[in-house]
């Protein structure tokens, strides 16, 4: 690492920790949210040129390096925990978000990595997913930005609307679990929501949105392929430059969880500094956002954000009701 980056490092550490704070105090928000936003608005004051280039790079490396420690959390046994018939849910909900993003990106014109990154942020998990698949597709900090603010927006709403709506239809603890835990995006919002049902629903709502989570493997080596086919085509880049290696390091972390080979402290601190690794990433990325451009260009990316969460939620009720979970 360039020496050079302390300072860029320093000036976000500087916004990480309120948002950190704030984040532990307003769980629903969230971290990342508040990292952002007090990015956001710190950049509309002039700034030294010489944090640019460490700022740069934490929006970017250490965004990267925040995944790969949030694998010491990841256990591969929760996949199996959750059967066949939920991964079967967890896949339909996937290629639905992904789809209904596309054309309805289309629709309303929006660029194609903003498109990705709301796909990916209501497919997966959240804040986490868009985190993961930025690197992969060389997103730029306003497409982060737009898409953060989308899904948290989506959080909250589904946080107070989710278990009226289960209370509403009779949904079994199992069967609103799952729709939370396929259909609500950040980890925080799920765990809420489904507590809020009911202590089982909470439960296995969690062990879903964990299960989903790892989703972020086989969507993040998908779009560094077809990264690489396109920049391929161009005679321009070699596969080897693209890969996302440290998706490779996030399964290895997994694996190393998953066997106990370390302690139960240690494999926790390593995820809890992940976790704050994504809120200095972000107050990073606000720090290089132009507020001016994204309250203009901040709509349609909303209007995307509404129907792909809308999707995800219809879709997964209605494979529930076809393998006859609910």
């Amino acid at each position: 690492m360039n020496i050079q980056y302390i300072k860029g490092i320093a000036f976000s550490l500087i916004f990480a920790i309120p948002a950190y704070f704030l984040g532990q105090a307003y769980p629903i928000i969230g971290g990342p949210v508040f990292g952002i936003l007090l990015g956001i608005i710190a950049a509309s004051f002039k700034r030294p040129a010489s944090f640019d280039g460490g700022i740069r790079f934490t929006g970017k490396k250490i965004l990267q390096y925040s995944i790969i420690l949030l694998g010491f959390e990841m256990n591969l046994f929760h996949v199996l925990d959750i059967g066949a018939k939920s991964f079967s849910v967890m896949i339909f909900t996937l290629v639905a978000a992904f789809f209904v993003a596309y054309f309805v990106g289309k629709m309303l014109k929006i660029d194609d990595k903003t498109t990705i990154l709301i796909g990916a942020g209501t497919a997966i998990c959240g804040g986490s997913a868009i985190a993961a698949v930025a690197p992969v597709i060389n997103a730029q900090d306003k497409d982060v930005a737009f898409s953060i603010s989308t899904i948290f927006l989506f959080n909250v709403i589904a946080v107070f609307i989710f278990p009226l709506l289960g209370h509403l239809w009779g949904l079994s603890d199992t069967g609103f679990g799952m729709w939370a835990g396929t259909a609500i995006n950040d980890t925080s919002s799920v765990v809420a929501a489904g507590y809020s049902y009911s202590s089982e629903a909470g439960s296995y709502a969690t062990i879903v949105k964990l299960t989903r989570a790892l989703m972020i493997v086989p969507v993040c080596l998908f779009f560094a392929s077809l990264m690489a086919y396109r920049e391929r085509k161009n005679n321009s880049i070699q596969m080897t430059k693209i890969f996302p290696w440290f998706i490779l390091w996030f399964v290895v972390a997994s694996i190393i969880n998953t066997t106990g080979f370390l302690p139960g402290t240690i494999s926790h601190l390593l995820g809890n500094t992940g976790k704050f690794a994504i809120i200095l990433a972000m107050s990073a990325i606000g720090l290089n956002t132009n507020i001016k451009t994204l309250i203009e260009n901040g709509r349609r990316p909303i209007v995307l954000g509404l129907v792909c969460w809308v999707a995800v939620a219809v879709v997964s009720l209605i494979i529930q009701h076809n393998i006859g979970l609910i």
